[in-house]
């Protein structure tokens, strides 16, 4: 059936005389074939070579017996050599022309004489009419602006590839207005395009397809830290550092300005962190907090015939006897007027030392020290009072029951100060019996308020 396709129409010249007959053959191939004149038969013609862009959108041109297809890319093509081999054998017929001696008419039978090709062709050497090529030769009428292509028998005026005829006129295909070539942008040229991609794209090696670019990879702009995303990238800082404006420099975090809370006492800024810092006597717990120095457990600097008392950010070295005439020591920070001694009836019996010490700016009301008797008598009356150390009106003494008091604060006071208050202690009872004694309290006001 394919053989049959493309076998040429027989042409058959015959001259009669006279005279003996003489036979001339030439042959004529068909449509899709030319004649091969070195294997002496029609061979197939590639048109997928000589026709410029054969196929659209994509499509494959696929040569084959007497004309082409255009097909799939994917398209899988088996030839089958020998049935190529009997078509290329049945596309020409030998045309016989019969001539006689005697007729003038007829060509002489030897190999130069002079046959009729039709329009187109032309003799060969060998004889036979081969096609004329009107584009090597010059012979076309094509513009300036369209390509010549060669023919069986004539020629073509066609439009170079990017373009299409309008008219007697080549224009430019616009390819972006055809289906999506580009995966993001098209740009149209004279007889082509290009595929341009968005910012933080690349153009793939099929120069068609956008992929995204690794800008960490290919060339960190971060300062610090880098994280690709599609299409972009983020810049991150490391901890104790914070974006730029530009979102890509890092700078330093003041935390130190950020919060004025940071630290108990004092923060100290420094590249990417930050620390805290305390006053002398202090030590710095967590980080954060200050915690008092007992200087009395680390660097006691007291004398033997002293006694070393701590106190928030210092300490105080006071005598181990403190008592003063006539009083005389008979436990430790305790200090008896002797009976026996006239001058003490009017002074009282006992002096008791006691220290403690408090934060500066400390919250008031507050409770801060409890007075209480060491020794009951039967049917005896104690009253409590502050008896000196409270000209400025700081401090309360609250009665709490018949043996004890409490020292309340009532002023707030700024350190570092010491205070010395004399809490007095009054026992009466029906046979006006009359004794008294007094605790010595001295409050040491820290200088700050931790």
């Amino acid at each position: 059936m394919l053989t049959a396709m493309f076998l040429a129409a027989l042409i058959l010249i015959t001259v009669r005389s006279q005279e003996t007959e003489e036979t001339i053959t030439y042959t004529q191939c068909t449509d899709g074939y030319e004649w091969d004149p070195v294997r002496q038969r029609c061979k197939d013609i590639d048109e997928c070579e000589i026709v410029p862009d054969a196929c659209k959108g994509g499509m494959k041109c696929v040569n084959h017996y007497g004309g082409y297809l255009c097909l799939p890319r994917t398209a899988q093509i088996i030839v089958n050599e020998r049935e190529e081999a009997a078509a290329e054998s049945t596309s020409g017929r030998n045309n016989v022309i019969r001539r006689t001696p005697a007729d003038p008419q007829r060509a002489p039978p030897n190999p130069t004489h002079q046959i009729q090709c039709a329009a187109g062709y032309e003799q060969s050497d060998h004889n036979v009419c081969q096609d004329i090529d009107e584009c090597a030769t010059g012979t076309h009428n094509c513009r300036a602006d369209q390509v010549c292509v060669n023919l069986r028998g004539s020629f073509s005026c066609q439009c170079p590839p990017g373009y299409q005829k309008r008219g007697d006129q080549c224009v430019d295909i616009d390819e972006c207005t055809l289906p999506p070539y580009c995966h993001h942008r098209c740009v149209n040229t004279p007889g082509s395009y290009y595929c341009q991609c968005n910012a933080g794209f690349q153009l793939a090696s099929n120069n068609h397809t956008c992929v995204d670019i690794n800008e960490c990879d290919a060339n960190n702009p971060c300062a610090q830290q880098c994280y690709n995303i599609l299409g972009s990238f983020i810049c991150q800082c490391n901890p104790g550092f914070e974006l730029s404006s530009d979102r890509i420099n890092c700078e330093d975090t003041d935390e130190c300005r950020t919060s004025s809370y940071i630290c108990q006492y004092q923060c100290v800024n420094e590249p990417g962190k930050f620390s805290c810092v305390c006053p002398e006597g202090y030590q710095v717990v967590g980080g954060r907090t200050c915690q008092d120095i007992n200087e009395c457990e680390t660097t006691n600097e007291c004398r033997e015939d002293e006694i070393c008392w701590n106190y928030h950010g210092g300490f105080r070295c006071y005598p181990r006897n403190p008592c003063q005439e006539p009083y005389v020591l008979t436990s430790e920070n305790r200090c008896v007027c002797p009976v026996s001694n006239a001058i003490c009836r009017e002074l009282p019996y006992s002096v008791v030392y006691k220290y403690m010490s408090i934060r500066s700016d400390r919250t008031v009301p507050s409770d801060i020290f409890q007075i209480q008797a060491t020794t009951i008598y039967p049917n005896t009356i104690n009253t409590f009072r502050i008896k000196a150390g409270n000209e400025n009106g700081e401090f309360y003494l609250r009665q709490t029951s018949a043996v004890s008091a409490m020292l309340v604060l009532v002023k707030s006071l700024s350190g570092p100060r010491e205070h010395i208050v004399d809490l007095e202690m009054l026992t009466v009872n029906s046979l006006n019996y009359r004794t008294s004694s007094v605790l010595r309290l001295t409050i040491i006001v820290g200088p700050y308020a931790f």
